[in-house]
């Protein structure tokens, strides 16, 4: 580990002095009497590390930066790793007697450094060559390699200002090279988590209505583009997708959402509402819209789990509290209606959600608790093959006698499978089924 971080130290150290270089570079054309201001880096490239093995160079090889690109995350870099290398952004404007506006920057709030912004990005690489700047901007707003996620954040402005007035921020992947953590820590990660399965479309057990409404939902993700752009409906139709999945809990809303991106090769991300709701004013749209950008640039679904937090019943306006909680979920809707991609939102009730807002969604699907016929199947389907049933194991019987859910099939099927592995038997055996089904009900408040 530590020959891994010499040899990272060794590559960034020259990565950073090629960035001072082109800064210094960048200053004297733009301050010369006539100045001149080309494209940066032109023809000076950055140092090769072909050959080196550290990490941040395998990690700029997998990720294919152009000069530019690499510039800029460099930038984002240097205050956390060369800090003084930005001190002569510092510099005094005589004109105004305040710092340059087109530098950009801000200060550090207890350090006092200098923090990058994306307005410091496009001096660096266009100086006041409107073609180039121009050309910056898109690279930092809609670049695929910087906002991959992997290199940078997206760019997130103060309310009422310029997008370039957002700070460039390393992404997590980035920082983790050098074993750091991203400005702020926990409080500052996206609240947002992937969630996968290691199931297949076939393994839903769900009614034929069901079933056939998530169709539609996958339908629209592999021909979606299509339709809009190929098709000429653009103009009529809004690029995004919204749909509402309710249903008891352990029905399988969470894993037809995965199974939904796993199909169509979309990331599937779970929103944490309980960190997205913030009791600050203008905090919940600054976390929601981290969540948004980000969501955009990478084609993934998004999935709001327990969507009621936000789109239960509007609360009527008695207090300046309520007409910011209906201001949140304000501005949710208008993000959704604006996403591109497929939002989905999960309840345990329908009616828990705002009639006028189930009018707005592309779909609603009702996940209902599976019939005897379906809770065989759950029950027969969710053994694991290495384990041994009992002969007097009636599945049958089972199915018929108790109205449950296959979350909670699951929790049965994995409590007898432990008690097996305790054993030493491999055997799933009918008293720890029905030990395993008495906790589960005593925990719904219902008898055995």
């Amino acid at each position: 580990m530590a020959e891994r971080l010499k040899a990272t130290a060794s590559d960034l150290d020259a990565d950073l002095g090629w960035l001072a270089t082109l800064l210094q570079h960048r200053l004297d054309t733009y301050f010369a009497e006539k100045p001149a201001s080309p494209a940066l880096p032109g023809d000076r490239a950055p140092p090769k590390l072909d050959d080196s093995p550290s990490p941040y160079a395998e990690f700029l090889r997998n990720h294919a930066l152009t000069a530019a690109e690499r510039a800029v995350m460099l930038l984002a870099l240097a205050p956390l790793l060369r800090p003084q290398l930005l001190d002569v952004l510092w510099a005094r404007n005589p004109a105004s007697q305040r710092g340059y506006s087109e530098f950009g920057g801000l200060q550090g709030a207890a350090s006092g450094h200098f923090i990058p912004t994306g307005e410091t990005a496009c001096f660096l690489l266009a100086g006041d060559t409107l073609s180039e700047r121009l050309r910056s901007i898109h690279l930092l707003t809609q670049g695929e390699t910087l906002l991959s996620g992997d290199v940078l954040r997206p760019l997130a402005a103060p309310p009422g200002e310029s997008i370039l007035a957002g700070r460039l921020q390393a992404a997590p992947a980035l920082l983790a090279l050098f074993s750091l953590e991203a400005p702020g820590g926990e409080t500052d990660a996206l609240p947002a988590q992937r969630v996968t399965t290691g199931l297949n479309w076939s393994d839903l057990v769900l009614p034929p209505a069901t079933l056939a409404h998530l169709e539609e939902v996958r339908d629209w993700l592999e021909h979606g583009e299509t339709l809009l752009h190929t098709l000429g409906m653009s103009s009529r139709v809004r690029p995004g997708y919204t749909c509402l999945f309710h249903g008891p809990p352990g029905t399988g809303k969470t894993l037809s959402a995965c199974l939904l991106g796993k199909l169509c090769d979309r990331e599937v991300h779970r929103v944490d509402l309980s960190m997205v709701v913030s009791k600050y004013i203008g905090e919940t749209e600054k976390n929601l819209a981290r969540v948004f950008d980000l969501a955009e640039q990478r084609g993934w679904i998004l999935f709001f789990d327990e969507a009621d937090a936000l789109f239960g019943q509007r609360t009527r306006v008695d207090s300046a509290h309520d007409r910011y909680a209906n201001q949140e979920v304000s501005y949710l809707l208008q993000r959704i209606e604006d996403f591109p991609g497929v939002v989905i939102l999960s309840s345990n009730l329908r009616g828990n959600i705002d009639d006028a807002f189930t009018r707005r969604f592309q779909s609603v699907i009702a996940f209902p608790m599976p019939q005897a016929e379906e809770r065989y199947r759950l029950w027969t389907e969710s053994v694991p093959v290495l384990l041994e049933r009992d002969v007097d194991l009636d599945f049958v019987r089972l199915a018929e006698k108790h109205e449950i859910s296959g979350g909670t099939i699951i929790n049965i099927i994995r409590y007898a499978a432990l008690r097996s592995l305790v054993r030493g038997d491999r055997r799933l055996a009918v008293e720890d089924i029905n030990d395993g089904l008495r906790r589960e009900l005593n925990k719904e408040g219902r008898g055995f």
